[in-house]
């Protein structure tokens, strides 16, 4: 009997719906924290330490398992992921306490490191001529829409149907049963997986050789205050609409973080022609006024002025995440590539979690709106820093957009994402 195998073409869609599926499960949990919190009687300051225990699973996927599926395939390591995930959503759906939320987003955390790592490999293997802007765009684009939907079905589930706590699990993890039948009917990529264990090398490596390392700090700044930024939106914007802006509708507090994806999707589409610099450097500026307007908002307690600044982060999050990792791609010796990715992606982690954690607690100390001052001095500081950096150095070329490969799984294992929830 023959065995059925999905096209190329298919299994690129399938590993595209991957990273989606496997970024919406990360965006599940941010219209739910509040009602946890009420549940489990935690602080903002735990709340922002269980969004950041997700980090934790992260640096293990990165450390650990980043070059995973250059050696054991592609489909293996994204049914590990799919597992992983499994396992995750079965402890949010089962929580009983605070500590279970810890376990099940470091499990989330590493499940998603894995999978997208995985995926985004593929689809550029499985693009036509490995063509990296265009698997660039599939990849990013999957992340932000995944993100976005997550937390919209979290959101209308919890506010219009029964089980606020459990229903979206539930129907996550249908949705991941599904996936992994699909996943197990592509096309591999890899030509001669190892076999055995001995074989496996999961030493992690990391470094910037010195040459570049002052060409490295624009695009790791640029990360850091992009992921520092999604990071309050998936973990502390809830609160703030709850408290500040008044809002108790949990589909219409989803609607703003899905505003903030979607936009971001839409960013990677309309503005792939910019080239990296250009593209890194207009995020920079952007950046001011994002923080600026999130300041304001929640000082008057405007909605229409967040919608504005959450529009504006959107943008210049999607923008200067695809262009700051093309620059390090750029300037990367290839021969030391995999270590200097994986230090943008350390300071990117660091910047999903450091500040969220802060934040949580400057607003216990002092006030909420003091906490979103600070990061927007924050913000501030490292924006005029990496723009003092980058704008006294002369460029030598300028590459176009999607020149150098984003989706460097073949190398690293890691993915072109937006950012994580």
């Amino acid at each position: 009997m023959q065995e059925i195998r999905l096209s190329p073409r298919w299994t690129r869609r399938v590993a595209a719906a991957e990273i989606a599926l496997m970024f919406m499960g990360s965006s599940l949990l941010t219209p739910l924290y509040g009602l946890y919190g009420e549940a489990f009687g935690f602080s903002q300051v735990t709340l922002t330490l269980v969004y950041a225990s997700y980090v934790l699973g992260n640096l293990g996927a990165l450390f650990l398992f980043g070059r995973l599926s250059d050696q054991i395939g592609r489909k293996r390591v994204s049914l590990l992921a799919i597992g992983a995930a499994g396992i995750a959503t079965l402890v949010f759906l089962f929580a009983r306490s605070t500590a279970w939320l810890f376990v099940a987003r470091a499990l989330s955390g590493l499940a998603i490191g894995l999978a997208s790592g995985a995926a985004a490999a593929w689809i550029t293997e499985l693009t036509e001529g490995k063509d990296s802007a265009r698997s660039t765009v599939i990849a990013t684009s999957a992340n932000a829409y995944g993100l976005a939907v997550g937390a919209l079905l979290s959101g209308s589930l919890a506010e219009y149907a029964p089980a606020p706590l459990q229903l979206s699990f539930v129907v996550y993890l249908l949705m991941l049963v599904a996936l992994a039948a699909l996943v197990a009917l592509g096309r591999e990529t890899v030509a001669t997986p190892v076999r055995t264990f001995g074989e496996l090398s999961l030493q992690p490596r990391v470094g910037v050789p010195r040459p570049i390392r002052t060409r490295f700090v624009p695009p790791a700044v640029m990360g850091f205050a992009a992921f520092a930024l999604v990071g309050f939106y998936a973990a502390l914007a809830p609160t703030v609409l709850r408290r500040d802006l008044h809002q108790t509708n949990l589909a219409l507090i989803s609607l703003v973080v899905v505003e903030l994806f979607l936009v971001a999707a839409i960013s990677v589409h309309a503005t792939k022609s910019l080239s990296s610099r250009r593209a890194m450097l207009a995020s920079l500026v952007l950046l001011v006024p994002s923080v600026v307007l999130l300041v304001v908002a929640q000082a008057f307690a405007s909605m229409p002025v967040l919608l504005v600044g959450t529009t504006i982060t959107g943008i210049c999050t999607a923008m200067g995440y695809r262009g700051s990792l093309q620059v390090v791609n750029e300037i990367a010796p290839s021969e030391k590539r995999a270590e200097v990715l994986s230090s943008y992606f350390v300071v990117c982690f660091a910047g999903n979690s450091i500040p969220v954690v802060a934040v949580g607690f400057l607003a216990s100390t002092f006030t909420p709106l003091v906490a979103t001052c600070a990061l927007a001095a924050m913000v501030t500081l490292l924006t005029a820093l990496a723009l003092a950096v980058e704008l006294r150095r002369r460029p030598q070329s300028e590459a176009p957009a999607g020149s150098s490969t984003v989706a460097v799984g073949a190398e690293y294992g890691s993915s072109a994402r937006v950012g994580g929830a």
